[in-house]
């Protein structure tokens, strides 16, 4: 199972989030058509060619839309373990899934009732694709550099600047755009606003990554903003933004879990039938110990990303450390893992198109995605800063008394 059920059996999940991991299985399972054009000539199920990176994200939305699995209630163990089932399953069904909830979670949680009603209903049923449009080319974990401008223009706003490598970019119909008015320095200035595609002053240039996915930069010029999609309040867009952020990084190492766990079921299968020194490849007692370092390590990341998604959906003041720790060890202990299970397939690891291949360039990107690991630990850093100043302040009031 794509899902660990030894894992589900701990007092993080209740019976529901149990319930949901075996009905997002089985779902992948029915719908796995959706991802997947052809197949190798040989028949193997590990080396199926991705189909239209756009026509599959659309299609799959669509799927997920009208069978319910869009529902921003809050709950981010249930978030993680519909990511970690749909990594498992396939690259491009845990970006769909993932990047329509990142773009609607700012609205679910900050939009005002009109602006829910007008666009929430949409998003939940795929009939509308979002994008959250944060990053710059001079601004990218730095969110308080963000350059995009909005000026105020009779009963709006002008945005003119430009935004880069917008998850959804080439596909979506409703971008939360972060943008500066000006309302103070560095994050003080930022306002977040909800722009239709097809509103007028945008263009879209497509981006090719390693692996696939509808992908690009955004260039606005006087595009025009009614004031009533602003969302939040006016300068309200950092806190809006690092809300976000701290809500989805534990997620990444969710979907991480599932990329590592199918590379490792894949490897140890191939091990296993592999035959090689009078016995098969799973006999050599260095490719059992590589099996082993990868279980010791999808357990430990499991437990981090269990505890950041309790810790979040408690709403505790650690909870930003928790989901940073979590990304943070999640999809550097994956990419190991993947990097071994392409080791221990050999040259058939490296064939374009196979599974292994596939999973190498496609787990790369989760060190980099809401936050690359360097920003993880500097959270991470700052969050002991904190520990150790309140200690060192509960000291010294109890050395006055």
């Amino acid at each position: 199972m794509s899902v660990d059920r030894g894992m589900l059996a701990l007092p993080f999940y209740d019976e529901r989030h149990r319930e949901l991991a075996e009905r997002i299985v089985q779902w992948c399972d029915k719908n796995a058509d959706l991802w997947t054009d052809t197949t190798d000539p040989t028949g193997t199920a590990d080396t199926a060619a991705p189909a239209d990176p756009e026509r599959v994200v659309r299609s799959t939305l669509r799927a997920l839309g009208e069978d319910g699995w869009f529902d921003w209630d809050g709950d981010h163990r249930s978030l993680c373990l519909a990511r970690e089932a749909l990594a498992y399953a396939d690259d491009l069904a845990d970006f769909a899934y993932s990047i329509q909830s990142l773009a609607a979670t700012p609205l679910a949680r900050h939009g005002d009732e009109e602006q829910r009603r007008r666009f929430l209903p949409h998003l939940a049923s795929g009939a509308l694709i979002g994008a959250f449009a944060l990053s710059e080319e001079g601004a990218g974990s730095d969110v308080a550099a963000i350059g995009l401008a909005a000026e105020p223009d009779e009963g709006g706003y002008l945005l003119n600047g430009r935004k880069a490598w917008i998850a959804n970019g080439t596909i979506a119909d409703l971008y939360c755009v972060i943008a500066r008015t000006g309302d103070g320095p560095g994050p003080l200035g930022l306002t977040a606003f909800l722009v239709p595609a097809s509103t007028p002053g945008i263009s879209v240039e497509p981006v090719r990554l390693i692996a696939p996915r509808p992908f690009a930069n955004l260039e606005f010029t006087d595009c025009r903003v009614p004031a009533e999609n602003v969302l939040g309040g006016r300068g309200k867009g950092f806190a809006i933004a690092m809300d976000l952020l701290d809500r989805v990084r534990m997620t990444v190492g969710a979907a991480a879990l599932g990329f590592a766990r199918r590379a490792v079921d894949a490897a140890y299968l191939r091990a296993r039938e592999r035959a090689i020194y009078g016995g098969t490849l799973l006999d050599v007692p260095g490719v059992r110990a590589a099996f082993a370092d990868a279980e010791v390590k999808l357990n430990a990341a499991a437990l981090l990303v269990a505890r950041a998604a309790w810790e979040t959906d408690r709403g505790t003041r650690r909870a930003p450390k928790d989901s940073a720790i979590a990304k943070l060890y999640a999809t550097e202990r994956a990419q190991e893992i993947v990097d071994a299970c392409v080791q221990l397939h050999g040259a058939a690891g490296l064939v374009g198109g196979s599974l292994p291949e596939r999973l190498y360039r496609q787990i790369r990107s989760l060190r980099v995605y809401e936050g690359p690991s360097e920003v993880q630990a500097a959270i991470v850093a700052d969050a002991l800063d904190v520990r150790a100043r309140v200690r060192g302040a509960g000291r010294v009031r109890g050395a006055g008394r």
